[in-house]
């Protein structure tokens, strides 16, 4: 599929879908419980689809109805799969489901898609090993597919975090484990999506001590309970919409987003307002008003996934933007920091790559033919681009979007967007 965008005016109030990473650690929470959970207002995609029919396949039971997920869940006795599991595209999903595979003393072979298939478990697989499983990679390379088998047993295990998902995979599950666990961490990336785990064992009064994220001592021997939970909005999100209205002066409002809540990328928009874009913070809403953007050096450690579109946003801003301390960007769907570089100078961009990032200087772009790499937050970002460069950007690959924000085209339109999905140009 292709998306053909065009230079347009966005204005009007957009209603911010759920966070996908809530979303995923809401179903794999409930499907560890024993008992009947409701998670309202989910986030429904690709990425959440994977998530549900991989804890379908540990023994959940789990319903959609009136916009909320039912999940009537196995506790700490995941079933055997009757079959391969298959993640789809969610590194998330994955990183979770081996843990969750790892409490079943049976054979559970896990894989995904070609783009799964490249992005590293190693460090997991090693962890999960120490802690009493037997997992191994059927390539021998650290890689799906995986081979699992129980039973954790808990004890003392070290983390190299160069992606949050390994230290939340392990958090989550090892409350559940007959032994403490006590978790050294050699690294980590991303910590707001760690701390964003950790405000779930809140919620369910889990006991842990965190020594300032260099070593978590996680108790045994706990539960989880039922619960009943509506997901916040999704921040990453909320980032095209946020980047769209700071480079085109135009005005946007984003519903359903709290900044209270402990995602990471609501960071963009004291962000933006540093480059010299307006931004007001009410209760469940924040505007976004551009008014000329200055070029600044950020760390993007913590939110990895913003770099795509703050990448487009550094060619409206004036002088040079870095964005650094992101070497993880180079293991997600795709080397965004790669990708990013490649398309971008395909528009016309003044753009280079660090091996941490990238350094972005004021460009004038133009329109032209891209391709999205079978990556989400590529192709939004790319269509964000176009809705701000004289001429078309025609998009190979847009269908990806679906994987976390399927209404994004939709929610583009009804604001004022020139963009079309199509099958063929």
């Amino acid at each position: 599929m292709y998306l053909i965008v065009e230079k347009s005016k966005i204005t009007g109030k957009i209603k911010i879908p759920g966070s996908k990473s809530h979303t995923i650690r809401a179903l794999f929470l409930a499907s560890l419980t024993k008992g009947a959970s409701q998670i309202y207002d989910p986030l429904l995609s690709n990425d959440a689809d994977s998530a549900v029919k991989v804890c379908e396949f540990f023994g959940a039971n789990i319903n959609f109805t009136d916009n909320k997920y039912e999940i009537d869940g196995f506790g700490t006795n995941p079933i055997t799969p009757d079959d391969i599991v298959d993640v789809g595209n969610s590194g998330t999903t994955m990183r979770f489901a081996v843990s969750t595979a790892s409490l079943n003393p049976g054979c559970t072979v896990l894989t995904g898609d070609y783009q799964i298939r490249r992005r590293p478990l190693g460090p997991l697989i090693e962890s999960l090993n120490s802690l009493g499983a037997n997992v191994f990679s059927t390539r021998n390379n650290g890689l799906a597919p995986v081979v699992v088998r129980g039973v954790l047993k808990g004890g003392n295990t070290s983390i190299d975090a160069i992606t949050s998902q390994y230290l939340s995979s392990l958090l989550i599950h090892t409350p559940l484990l007959e032994k403490d666990s006590e978790i050294s961490i050699t690294r980590l990336n991303e910590a707001p999506y760690v701390e964003m785990t950790l405000w779930w064992l809140d919620k369910q009064g889990i006991k842990y001590q965190n020594n300032n994220f260099k070593s978590i001592y996680v108790y045994g021997n706990q539960s989880y309970k039922p619960f009943n939970m509506a997901i916040p909005g999704d921040f990453s999100s909320a980032t095209f919409f946020a980047v769209q209205a700071a480079i085109s002066g135009d005005e946007i409002i984003m519903e359903n987003l709290d900044m209270t809540d402990p995602q990471g990328d609501k960071m963009v928009f004291s962000i933006l307002k540093e480059m010299g874009a307006t931004v007001d913070i009410n209760s469940n809403s924040i505007r976004v008003k551009g008014n000329g953007l200055k070029g600044i050096e950020i760390d993007m450690n913590s939110i990895p996934d913003a770099l795509p579109a703050l990448a487009v946003l550094g060619c409206f801003a004036e002088g040079e933007t870095r964005l650094v301390n992101v070497p993880q960007a180079r293991l997600k769907e795709t080397d965004r920091i790669a990708v990013m570089c490649m398309e971008l100078k395909k528009l016309g961009a003044d753009i280079e790559e660090l091996p941490d990032g990238l350094i972005i200087r004021n460009s004038k772009l133009k329109g032209g033919n891209v391709e999205g790499h079978d990556d989400h937050r590529i192709v939004m970002s790319l269509a964000i681009a176009g809705l701000n460069i004289e001429g078309k950007v025609i998009i190979n690959g847009a269908e990806a979007y679906n994987v976390t924000f399927p209404e994004f085209g939709d929610l583009i339109e009804g604001c004022g967007g020139k963009i079309a999905l199509t099958e063929s140009i």
